[in-house]
């Protein structure tokens, strides 16, 4: 376990919540989570330094753990990077979510021919959220093949969890242009920017208060180990108030490398007020995902 674990409960009952709803954490099969641990451990390209993996446990450890710390809804973020392996995934995250009732049925895709067919399928048979890694796939969000997704899901109204920042690494597709030609074809998509769109901060909260459908997700930002190579600008704190019903808490759990109080605390330290944090923490979450 991880220094400051014990305070985490502390925390959201301090605030009079029920307990704590993650939006950025990841579930994934076996051998795809231990290629992305080796991946960190190796400090590969898109990560290029140090990057311990806090809570390395077996799948029911981590179940346990986060629940023990409570949190009562959370994901299953999946993500291909390679045509044909979408679907498995997605077959995957459903068998997940059916022995799993506290986790958000999560799902994902690619720019590949029959994307909007299995799309539409997963948002048939229940998926309430969609998990999209402009960084890792390597893909144009507006791409041609993708736009009847985006259609579907800008129609569905369910959200999309989207890592399109330039962060910890750029990417040929990252940044906020891309995400801003699609989200003027498709204004009505529900976004969630994972990671606050880091480092490219700014640029995110100006599509987040020109659509109204465009959140942020609190994900590795603010921490000690983001501000070291992307701080948060301080003279945007006060758009964070501004849009704070539509910021989310994001963990990245277990890949992180620190421990889960830390992404919480960090929180706190912004000074934006309990109603904020008890917003950012549950609420906003909740009213977004019905839970």
């Amino acid at each position: 376990m991880a220094d400051g674990d014990e305070r985490v409960g502390a925390f959201w009952r301090e605030l009079g919540l029920p307990g704590l709803i993650d939006v950025h954490t990841h579930f994934m099969p076996e051998r795809v989570m231990a290629k992305v641990w080796a991946y960190f451990d190796s400090a590969g390209p898109l990560v290029g330094r140090a990057w311990p993996i806090t809570y390395r446990f077996e799948e029911d450890e981590r179940l346990a753990v986060l629940r023990g710390f409570g949190v009562r809804a959370f994901t299953s973020m999946i993500y291909p990077h390679k045509p044909g392996m979408a679907q498995w995934l997605n077959g995957w995250a459903a068998d997940f979510a059916s022995r799993t009732p506290d986790c958000l049925r999560t799902a994902t895709f690619f720019p590949e021919d029959g994307a909007a067919q299995y799309v539409r399928a997963e948002l048939a048979d229940g998926a309430r959220v969609f998990k999209a890694h402009v960084q890792v796939g390597g893909y144009d969000p507006a791409d041609a093949l993708l736009d009847p997704v985006w259609g579907a899901l800008a129609e569905a109204g369910v959200p999309v969890v989207i890592h399109c920042g330039s962060g910890p690494a750029p990417g040929k597709h990252t940044g906020p242009e891309p995400i801003g030609r699609l989200l003027a074809r498709h204004p009505q998509l529900r976004l969630i920017i994972a990671h606050m769109g880091m480092p490219e901060y700014a640029d995110f909260l100006d599509l987040a208060q020109r659509y109204p459908g465009v959140y942020l997700d609190t994900t590795m930002s603010f921490t000690d180990f983001a501000e070291r190579i992307a701080p948060f600008p301080r003279a945007e704190r006060g758009r964070l108030m501004d849009l704070g019903e539509r910021v989310l808490f994001g963990s990245d759990f277990p890949n992180i490398p620190y421990g889960y109080a830390h992404g919480l605390e960090v929180l706190a330290g912004l000074e934006l007020g309990e109603d904020w944090l008890r917003g950012v923490c549950y609420g906003n979450a909740a009213r977004l995902f019905g839970v």
